[in-house]
This record gives structure tokens, C-alpha cells and sequence, in this order.
């Protein structure tokens, strides 16, 4: 993409607009991206242009600035350049730059959650249909985004319903030697033991593509011709499978608010601005259906317009994920041409970017202004509310000012086994779920159950990896408040680490569960006070028991997915020489890992791949005594 990176003047001396002029007198007038970095070489801004020189040289010339954009040019300490050939190359870098480096002047998308597809697999013979998220690595048919997990799980029991695909793992499905009970519930057809034929299975497969890719009319007619003539031909059996896979079908598309008649495949995209914050709402419409939609706020200056926001939104919201054929917006941006260029570059084909001014598409974007307006207010309500309970703690806690980001712990483990220990962190925008860490507790020399040992561990990976960060350079996030689960000696074995790391400035709680685990009893404990409670209707005390809860459950779900990964371990496993095949050829011999262990070498001998010496092997591995 790039023809050539533009190293930044050796001139440790100039800073702000002189650094900018300097620069700018060295540039060429080609199109590009330039990067303006503050003191610690963090970035500040990023922005593209037709022409770099032109561009920055609009910096050095100190006028028409806003004082947010003088304040940016004041810290500016360094620059960076990349040429690109064409300026449409130039947008699609500076969203990809702005996405990862999150610069503080920019307006910033800040999304942390994937979205979920359908999938129909394609590289076996009976192709499977599931639920995927991230990069699409399987060959296959790949149908989405759905703006929620409730939605795709949803439409594939539905589709499971209406095609009879299964959903089954490859490894399940051959080792069957009888139909499931998705079988006897009419949601698959049984492909594992054959109770369909491959052609009328690739069928199935056919009609769910085309019911997904928008040909959903089309696939319910001929379905209903099919029953007709099973009907007509006295097969009633035959006749009500199908009108049970009508319904099904039909239950997507009448569960579905806003069907739209003349839109197939679209997103709408609508912005609300209030208050120095911004709502984009944005609907997903694949197939004629609305597929749902999420409201997003990005890191916005009151400085910003209405146009500017949406337009940077657009550019970073693409960089991974599916672009549709059409987008619809509530303003008119700036870059709407080079965007339509850049977003058809990366998806191969055409893609149109309008406003709609009438019509049913008009009638779409009114919808999501509406939604838009109001989530922002529920936003604000709900930052309003977060940011008096964030005072109370500060209060209550006696903090030097209301925290940015406080981190909870919690350990979880069944009689000391898969012990793990969780960290959630809160904040005025609520939950930060991208920033949840689990530490699997791995000290070999703890006794079960300790969960002081524990908590150490888990403070002493969590702060030590904080203070090397901070040694090399970097900018990790540091806790305003820790709060730890549980009273005295927690807190002291909390402390006694913090010290050891050198990072005992950071305020330490531990909150201690009432009697008998009752809520509305905990006791807060402190360095060197006497420990208290808070009054049984605080608003604070139950936004800390929500803190508490939330850090409970997490180290919770941890473990039992770490007791459920163990669980499922395969003795087979554990020999050397059984991969795969081997170990796929033994079930189907012996039906499960205990069949095998119960069989004799001669009869392991006996398994297609394996030999007689890998047979002695694995039958001495199940009979060491």
C-alpha cells in the first residue's frame, strides 16, 4: 500500500507549530498519513491527506484553530509520515492506525466485541452449520454480522429446524452409530448413520443458502409445492415434515421488527451528539431482515461535527468486518466518495454510500436516530448516576479523587483443584469487560485451598507484569482502587505484595462477606483502621456488592471452564503416537476410551493405523499396576 515511510527531522529541540513548520518544508506533495506524537512518543493524532505537505503546513500556520487542535499542536514533540499512492490508500492506513494506536485527539472507535455469523461449512461431506466468530479461516458460506448471540443461536435452531442440518463436531459425528436426539426432536436429519441420502442432505444445504442469502420467497415456495404434492400424493407423513419446516422458516421472518421490502443487504448507520458524547446506532440487514443492531460511543471532543464523527466512525467500524453492498447514513460526511472507493477496494465489488432523503430507506434511518437519541440518553442517565456512586466510594474510602478504574479480585477452585483467580475492572463507563484477566493458578507448591498463597500469586503476576511495562517505556493501566475479596488476611497478604513490588501506593480494600454470606453485612477493611460497615441502604454499599458479584462470577465461570476442559481430556491423549485418525479409528473399534482400555493388545493390534508395538503401548498405559 505504502511507497515510502518519511523519518521525522532529527530536531530534538523544536516542538509545536516550529516542528510542524520544519517538517512541513520537508515533505513531498503527495498523499499520505501523518502522525503527531507527544512527549513520550504516545501518538496524539492521526489524520490522512491529499497532499502531506499542503495538510501540514495548514498546522504551522496557526490559524483556524480550535483550542482543542492548538492544545494537540502544543504537545506535538515528533512526526511521523507514510506516503501511499493514492489517497483512498491514505484512509484505509489512517483507519487501521487510529484503531490500533487509539490517538488521543482522534475520535475513537472503541469496540471491544466481535460479531457473531452463521456458518455452513464446506469442507465435508456432510457440511455443518454453527455459530462462528472471528476470521474466516474454514471454507465455507458465511452469513452475518448478528449484532447479538442471542440472535444467532436463535436463527440456527431455527435453520436446524427448517434444513435438518447438523450441528454436530466433525468428531462426534464420526464416531455415531445411531442418531442423536436432535434426530428424534426433528432438527437434524442424521447424516452421521445415514439416514439421508448425500444428494438430499447437499439439498438441504442448498435451500439454507439460498433462504440466507435472501432467496427466502423462493425457498417457501418450493416448499410448499413439495407439500402439496406429498399431500396430493397421500404421503401425509412426508407432507407434515415439510409444513413443520414452513413454519419454522416463517418464524424468522415474522419475529423480525422492521423487514425491509425494497433493502436485501444494508447497514444504517445513524449518530446522536449531546452533551460532549455520541450515540451511532447502526442495523444490520442481511437477507431482507433486520438482523438486529447495537448502539456504539466513541471517544468524542465537543469540538467535533455531527459529520466528522460519523465519517471517522465509518472508516475504523470496517476494519474488520463484513462490508455490506449498501450503507445508509444520517449525515452526509465528508469523505463519502473515498469511503464508497476504499470500502469496494476491500470487499471486491461495489459498494454505495447514501443518505436517503425518501422513502423506505429514509424511513430506516429515522428508526436509528430515534434509537440513537434515545441510548445517548440512557448513557447519560446511567454516566450521571455512575459518576455520584464513583464520588460516594471516593468518600467512603477516603480517596484522593474519584476513581478512574478500580480492579476486584476473586479466587475460585473445588477443594483447592482448577483453581483460578479472576480480575474485573469498573470505571465511569461502567464494566470494561476487554479488560477482565484470569490467572490459572499455576504454583505447584501451594497448599490446596490456600487462598491467601493464591491471591498472592494472582497480585504478584497482575503488578509485576505492570511494573516491567512501566520500566520499558510503556503506559499500562494503573488501578486507582483494588478491592479484594475477602477481610483481614487477605488484605495483609495483598499489602505484604504490593510492598514486596513496590507498588503499595495503590489503595488496597478487602471486603468481607457478612454472616452467614448475608448481603448488606460485609465489612470493609483498611490499612491501619478498624474495619466498618456501610448503612444497609447505601447506594454505594450495593454498587460495591455489584463490584464484588460481578468479580465473583467471572472467577467462577473461569473455573468451571477449566474443571469442563479437564473433564473432557481423553485418556488417549496421553500416549505418544495416537494422533487424530489413531485415536478417531480406536473409538470406532471400541466405542469410548474405556472400551479401549479394557481391550487386549492383540485386539488394539487389530485397529487399522495401529502397530503391534504401539498397541503394547497403550495397553500398558491403561495397566501400569
Amino acid at each position: 500500500m505504502t511507497d515510502e515511510i518519511i523519518a521525522a527531522a532529527d530536531a530534538p529541540a523544536l516542538s509545536g507549530m516550529a516542528l510542524i513548520r520544519e517538517e512541513a518544508r520537508r515533505l513531498p506533495d503527495k498523499p499520505g498519513v501523518y502522525r503527531m506524537l507527544g512527549e513520550g512518543g504516545e501518538a496524539l493524532y492521526v489524520g490522512k491527506a491529499r497532499s502531506l505537505k499542503k495538510r501540514v503546513m495548514q498546522y504551522a500556520q496557526g490559524r483556524f484553530h480550535t483550542n482543542r487542535i492548538g492544545a494537540m499542536v502544543a504537545l506535538t514533540r515528533a512526526m511521523e509520515f507514510t506516503t501511499t499512492r493514492t489517497e483512498t490508500e491514505a484512509l484505509l492506513l489512517e483507519s487501521n492506525l487510529i484503531k490500533r494506536m487509539k490517538p488521543r485527539f482522534n475520535v475513537v472507535l472503541r469496540d471491544d466485541k466481535s460479531f457473531a455469523e452463521i456458518l455452513i461449512r464446506r469442507d465435508h461431506p456432510a457440511p455443518q452449520i454453527r455459530k462462528h466468530r472471528g476470521a474466516h479461516t474454514i471454507p465455507g458460506d458465511y452469513f452475518g454480522p448478528f449484532a447479538s448471540t442471542w440472535a444467532v443461536n436463535r436463527t440456527v435452531n431455527i435453520l436446524q429446524k427448517a434444513f435438518l442440518l447438523r450441528s454436530c463436531s466433525d468428531s462426534v459425528f464420526e464416531t455415531r452409530t445411531r442418531p442423536c436426539m436432535l434426530y428424534q426432536i426433528k432438527r437434524c436429519s442424521a447424516p452421521c448413520v445415514a439416514f439421508v441420502s448425500p444428494g438430499d442432505y447437499q439439498g438441504l444445504v442448498t435451500q439454507a443458502h439460498d433462504f440466507m442469502s435472501g432467496r427466502s420467497r423462493a425457498v417457501m415456495q418450493r416448499l410448499s409445492e413439495e407439500m402439496q404434492a406429498a399431500s396430493e400424493a397421500m404421503e401425509f407423513e412426508q407432507a407434515a415434515k415439510l409444513r413443520d419446516r414452513i413454519r419454522a422458516l416463517s418464524a424468522i421472518s415474522m419475529e423480525q421488527s422492521i423487514n425491509p421490502e425494497t433493502v436485501v443487504e444494508a447497514d444504517v448507520f445513524a449518530l446522536h451528539a449531546e452533551g460532549g458524547q455520541a450515540c451511532v446506532q447502526v442495523f444490520f440487514f442481511r437477507a431482507g431482515q433486520n438482523w438486529g443492531n447495537r448502539a456504539y460511543f466513541p471517544r468524542v471532543d465537543r469540538a467535533d461535527e455531527d459529520a466528522d464523527i460519523l465519517d471517522s466512525f465509518l472508516g475504523q467500524f470496517y476494519e474488520d468486518k463484513p462490508i455490506p453492498r449498501l450503507i445508509l447514513l444520517s449525515h452526509d460526511v465528508p469523505n463519502q466518495a473515498l469511503l464508497a472507493e476504499a470500502f469496494g477496494l476491500r470487499a471486491d465489488r461495489k459498494v454505495e454510500i447514501l443518505r436517503p432523503r425518501r422513502g423506505e430507506k429514509c424511513r430506516l434511518v429515522e428508526h436509528a436516530i430515534v434509537n440513537a437519541r434515545e441510548a445517548l440518553g440512557r448513557k447519560l442517565a446511567e454516566s450521571s448516576a455512575q459518576g455520584r456512586l464513583l464520588a460516594g466510594v471516593c468518600e467512603t474510602f477516603k480517596l484522593e479523587a474519584s476513581p478512574e478504574r478500580i480492579e476486584v479480585y476473586d479466587n475460585s477452585h473445588v477443594m483447592g483443584t482448577n483453581a483460578v483467580g479472576g480480575m474485573i475492572v469498573a470505571g465511569p463507563e461502567g464494566f470494561q469487560k476487554s479488560q477482565y484477566r484470569k490467572f490459572n493458578i499455576k504454583d505447584s507448591e501451594l497448599t490446596p485451598g490456600d487462598d491467601y498463597g493464591m491471591m498472592k500469586e494472582v497480585l504478584r503476576r497482575r503488578f509485576g507484569r505492570l511494573v516491567k511495562e512501566e520500566e520499558e517505556g510503556g503506559a499500562p493501566p494503573r488501578p486507582d482502587l483494588v478491592l479484594i475479596d475477602g477481610g483481614g488476611g487477605q488484605l495483609a497478604a495483598a499489602l505484604e505484595v504490593m510492598a514486596e513490588i513496590g507498588v503499595d501506593d495503590i489503595p488496597v480494600v478487602g471486603v468481607a462477606k457478612g454472616p452467614d454470606r448475608d448481603a448488606g453485612l460485609e465489612r470493609f477493611f483498611l490499612p491501619g483502621q478498624t474495619p466498618f460497615m456501610l448503612e444497609p441502604k447505601s447506594p454505594v454499599l450495593y454498587y460495591l456488592q455489584r463490584l464484588r458479584d460481578e468479580a465473583h462470577r467471572f472467577a467462577i465461570g473461569a473455573h468451571r471452564t477449566r474443571r469442563s476442559m479437564d473433564m473432557k481430556k481423553n485418556p488417549l491423549d496421553e500416549i505418544d503416537g495416537i494422533g487424530a485418525a489413531r485415536k478417531r479409528a480406536l473409538l470406532h473399534a471400541f466405542g469410548s476410551a474405556r472400551g479401549v482400555s479394557r481391550a487386549a493388545a492383540q485386539d488394539l493390534a487389530k485397529v487399522e493405523g495401529v502397530s503391534a508395538q504401539l498397541a503394547q503401548r497403550i495397553y500398558d498405559h491403561f495397566h501400569k499396576g
